[in-house]
This record gives structure tokens, C-alpha cells and sequence, in this order.
């Protein structure tokens, strides 16, 4: 896929779960829970020995489902990701080196960045979309806009990720910078663990609707 392709489908759903996995035998409890509530695409974090097998197995079994790596730190990261089938690729903080070989891998890469510093590198670099990273900490929705505004009119979009849930998505989801907006809370630890589809599928549900509202008054 191309990085507008995936821009594109990151764009519709809006809401981008990030998922952290510790074993590639629940991912495709995990994926039809995804798919079951609307939001057929999934970021799978390098934080746990079992990513890049959940990529894999995602990609084989899954192929509707629109996979991505998260916590990409190193490019040997990176070329695992690719290896595995991972559709796009992101990181917490911005890394030359790391973009450089996404580009030459063709894998559609979204870079963290928390000041205009960085922005402004991830944009030398060719990035059209960074990921506010981390978005409450950083300031949340105040900050994103007062950065993202300077930069407006080169079309840079933004994925604010970190400390966001439904009390405070339909914010971030207002401001005319983001593209969609990363959660951690859609497909929880705990409730991979215990297969909990049914509150995975559901949490999925809700943060459509609560997109829905915002970007389609619906």
C-alpha cells in the first residue's frame, strides 16, 4: 500500500487501536474483535517478544485487517515489521536513520514528535503525518494546536497518542490537525489476556460513534 493509501484508511476509522500483545495465539481473537466493532485496522506495538509474529499472523489470516507496527525504535525493528507484513510503521520519537530506511523499504512511516524541532525534521525527511507523542503529558489538545498551527499549510497531519480516552477523543478529534487519534485503551493487556472480544469489539463501537458524531455531526 501506499503512505496516502494508508493515510486515507487511518483518516476514515479515525480511531487507531494500539495494541501491546504477548503472544501471537490471541491475535485472531483480537483481530475479529476489532473487525467485529468497526475498526479493521490494528497497530502492534514492538514492546513485547511476540510482535512481530502477531504481524505476521494478522497478515496471513487476517488480510481485511489493515496492520501496523508500533514502538518502532531501530531500524532492525523496522525491517521485522516489513518482514512480517506490516502494512505501515510508527514511532514515539523521531529518528532520521529510521525514516531513511522506511523510504527505501517503501513502508509508510509516521514518526513521533513532541516540539517543532521535531516537526520540522520529520518534514525534511518527506513525513506527511507524525504522531503527538505523548499527547497528554505534552499538553494534549492546547498544544497539539498551537504547534500544528505554524505548519498548517504544509498539509502535515497529526495522530495524537497517550493518555487519551473516550472522556477526551471527541477534543482531539475536532482539531482540524489530527488525522485520527492513537488509543491504547480499545484493546487493552488485560483484556487480550482474557479474551475478553465482547468489551474489545464494544469499546471499538463506542469510540466510532463518538468519531461518528464529531466529523460527521451523526
Amino acid at each position: 500500500m501506499t503512505s496516502e493509501s494508508v493515510l486515507q484508511r487511518l483518516a476514515q476509522v479515525g480511531v487507531v487501536p494500539v495494541i501491546a500483545i504477548e503472544s501471537a495465539d490471541a491475535a485472531v481473537g483480537l483481530a475479529d474483535a476489532l473487525i467485529a466493532g468497526g475498526l479493521p485496522v490494528a497497530e502492534i506495538t514492538f514492546r513485547t517478544e511476540a510482535a512481530a509474529e502477531v504481524i505476521r499472523t494478522l497478515s496471513r489470516e487476517r488480510p481485511n485487517l489493515l496492520v501496523g507496527a508500533g514502538t518502532v525504535l531501530t531500524v532492525e525493528n523496522l525491517q521485522r515489521a516489513k518482514a512480517a507484513g506490516a502494512k505501515f510503521a510508527v514511532a514515539p520519537g523521531f529518528n532520521p536513520a529510521v525514516v531513511r530506511r522506511a523510504a527505501e523499504l517503501d513502508l509508510p512511516f509516521t514518526p513521533g514528535v513532541m516540539t517543532p524541532s521535531d516537526v520540522e525534521g520529520a518534514l525534511a525527511c518527506g513525513c506527511k503525518a507524525l504522531k503527538f507523542f505523548p499527547a497528554g503529558a505534552a499538553g494534549g489538545v492546547p498544544m497539539l494546536t498551537a504547534i500544528a498551527a505554524p505548519y498548517r499549510h504544509t498539509g502535515v497531519k497529526f495522530i495524537p497518542t497517550g493518555g487519551i480516552k473516550p472522556a477526551n477523543l471527541a477534543d482531539y478529534l475536532a482539531c482540524d490537525a489530527v488525522l485520527a487519534v492513537g488509543g491504547t485503551w480499545l484493546a487493552t493487556k488485560e483484556a487480550i489476556a482474557a479474551g475478553d472480544w465482547k468489551t474489545i469489539a464494544a469499546n471499538c463501537r463506542e469510540a466510532l460513534a463518538i468519531a461518528a458524531k464529531v466529523r460527521h455531526g451523526s
